[in-house]
């Protein structure tokens, strides 16, 4: 039955869907006719279902050790690539660009933070710890790393986003997923390349 059934969508459409435009008694009716037809094999089984680039995924997050990522504007994609470093025995630290900072303060230095004092209490100042570096000191010792991930990464300058591609370098057990925009299709790309920084690793071997 579901041999059929596949057989018969991936057919040439022979029938078509239309709609008609029109008086309904008898006066001039313009016919517009709309063919929908299956592309590709995602459109039958669904684009979050059929993941064929996990692997490389995953080579490129181990290579690269910082990536630029583009999303789908509808969302729910990326938790399949997520889900998949959860598995290999990372941790996590899912952290917004907006409101962040100084990312260089807020990930590995210790930084204070001014609540707002709505004009009635005085000005205070808090210290926290940095980001990154009081998570790694929580992580078990078998825990292969921790990946940072920044939602809305778009917003964030050229030298915020070149701090981020070069912390890995600062902390090795850390793995930097910046999400900086959208794209029809998940796709990802050496967060180095993205912020403009020039020594990639062709220029490396040369």
């Amino acid at each position: 039955m579901a041999t059929s059934t596949a057989s018969a969508i991936l057919r040439p459409a022979g029938k078509s869907i239309s709609w008609d435009r029109g008086s309904s008694r008898g006066g001039n009716t313009n016919r517009r006719t709309t063919t929908i037809r299956c592309a590709r094999l995602s459109d039958l089984i669904g684009g979050d279902l059929l993941r064929p680039d996990l692997g490389q995924w995953l080579e490129d997050v181990e290579r690269h050790k910082a990536l630029a990522v583009y999303s789908p504007h509808e969302g729910g994609y990326e938790g399949r690539y997520l889900t998949r470093l959860r598995y290999q025995g990372y941790h996590f630290l899912d952290l917004s660009a907006r409101g962040l900072g100084d990312p260089e303060s807020t990930l590995t230095k210790i930084h204070r933070v001014c609540p707002p004092h709505l004009g009635k209490q005085p000005i205070a100042r808090w210290y926290f710890p940095p980001e990154v570096d009081y998570r790694l000191s929580l992580m078990p010792p078998e825990t292969k790393g921790l990946v940072l991930w920044i939602i809305e990464a778009k917003v964030l300058s050229k030298a915020e986003l070149q701090f981020l591609a070069l912390l890995p370098t600062f902390r090795p057990k850390v793995k930097v997923i910046a999400e900086c925009g959208n794209w029809r299709n998940f796709v990802w790309r050496p967060l180095k390349e993205i912020s403009g920084l020039s020594f990639g690793e062709e220029e490396a071997t040369v």
